[in-house]
């Protein structure tokens, strides 16, 4: 298993700076071609009872497109000596973004994206990450509003005996195999921790026999297993961390599990996670 294809979401209307400088890396480490995608939605334009103009409507959609035209440029001046190859996607519709975006990702082997400011995208010019992690069907490589200087040979795992921990850290497998250091660590309520590194000892050896020289770390949970993961994360001088997402659907709303959130909405460094 190789990343040969990613896929990176482009906010439109501003800058995608610190998104195209991880997809850049990843793209030199893996020799992998770079898919651009972005996608606006026109707001559902309200006045009082009454529907705002066509016209309105029509300037609107022509200045996303403008906006999703300059996001193709900053795209292809970021990564066009950075990867084997380069393709576009975009759209301005009416329809769910996500539809669009879910659909394109299946070239992808990695779909990498921004945490936003706020946690999330602008609705009308992006996919929040939480739809794309529950939807995709592909690991998700979520890069944070500023981008420090954040290696990609450092990391660590946070480990449940869970699905979602089993399917997170296979597909996190290319990654883990180029990283230099790399700690699966678990938050245990157990106060006899002997079975906890049983589980985790078997991890490792599954990742060894794949190339991966790992270790165990087990620390007590605190009640906040997010923020003591991110603890560890920075004692290790870690730069990922790689997680499954815990969630379920409520209608189209999808909704993160406590853990998953946290990381997402506080985690200053890379998150791979899959669900």
């Amino acid at each position: 298993m190789a990343y040969t294809t990613l896929m990176v979401q482009l906010e439109s209307g501003c800058a995608n700076t610190a998104v195209l400088q991880a997809a850049g890396d990843l793209a030199e480490r893996f020799q992998a071609q770079v898919v651009g995608i972005a996608a606006c939605r026109p707001m559902q334009m309200v006045y009082g009872e009454a529907y705002l103009s066509g016209e309105l409507i029509a300037q609107e959609k022509k200045q996303m497109q403008a906006d999703v035209d300059a996001a193709e440029d900053e795209f292809r001046s970021a990564l066009q000596t950075r990867a084997a190859g380069l393709a576009w996607r975009s759209m301005v519709m009416f329809a769910p973004m996500a539809d669009l975006v879910v659909h394109e990702a299946r070239s992808a082997d990695l779909f990498i994206t921004a945490r936003g400011a706020n946690d999330s995208l602008e609705p009308s010019r992006g996919v929040p990450v939480g739809d794309l992690i529950m939807q995709l069907g592909r690991p998700v490589f979520v890069v944070p509003p500023v981008l420090e200087d954040r290696t990609l040979d450092r990391v660590v795992v946070g480990w449940t005996d869970s699905r979602e921990a089993r399917r997170a850290v296979a597909d996190a497998l290319p990654l883990l195999q180029k990283a230099t250091h790399v700690v699966v660590a678990e938050m245990s309520a157990d106060t006899d921790f002997s079975n906890v590194h049983q589980r985790l000892n078997d991890v490792v050896a599954w990742l060894g026999r794949h190339g991966v020289q790992a270790q165990t770390l087990v620390e007590p949970s605190t009640g906040d297993d997010a923020a003591g993961l991110d603890a560890i994360a920075e004692e290790q001088g870690a730069g990922v961390i790689v997680a499954g997402a815990y969630g379920h659907s409520r209608l189209r709303e999808w909704a993160m599990g406590g853990v998953t959130r946290k990381l997402l909405q506080h985690a200053d460094r890379y998150l791979l996670v899959s669900h």
